[in-house]
């Protein structure tokens, strides 16, 4: 019997306002509109897809792991774009990361390997 493949997973985020939370996510954050039906829309750059519902599915402050091929290009984008930055870049053994905050408390922490010229912090 072979195993069960996996494809994807899509984070559902729980928003407000589903119209202001996509215009945050095109604009801002540089993902396009896949699809909208009713409360519910998909968002995604590359091959990362966010799913935002409007007061509904999912929870305020959700936190999500998005990796990237450079978190310090992405985060010089996104400083430049205003985006509300939760946490600056750190490096940490499982990745350079750094975080920010969307409109409805989300927290997407943006990661690309390691930096191995530069000290690790041992806290997220």
């Amino acid at each position: 019997m072979s195993k069960v493949g996996f494809e994807n997973s899509v984070p559902i985020l729980s928003v407000v306002n589903l119209t202001a939370s996509v215009d945050y996510y095109v604009n801002v954050l540089g993902f396009k509109m896949d699809w909208q039906y009713g409360g519910t829309a998909s968002v995604s750059r590359d091959k990362s897809g966010l799913m935002l519902c409007e007061g509904a599915q999912g929870s305020p402050g959700t936190w999500v792991w998005i990796g990237v091929t450079d978190a310090e290009r992405l985060f010089d984008e996104y400083v430049a774009r205003g985006t509300k930055i939760f946490m600056k870049p750190t490096n940490f053994s499982w990745a350079y990361e750094f975080r920010i905050e969307d409109p409805d408390g989300h927290v997407l922490r943006f990661g690309s390997d390691p930096k191995p010229d530069k000290p690790f912090q041992d806290k997220p």
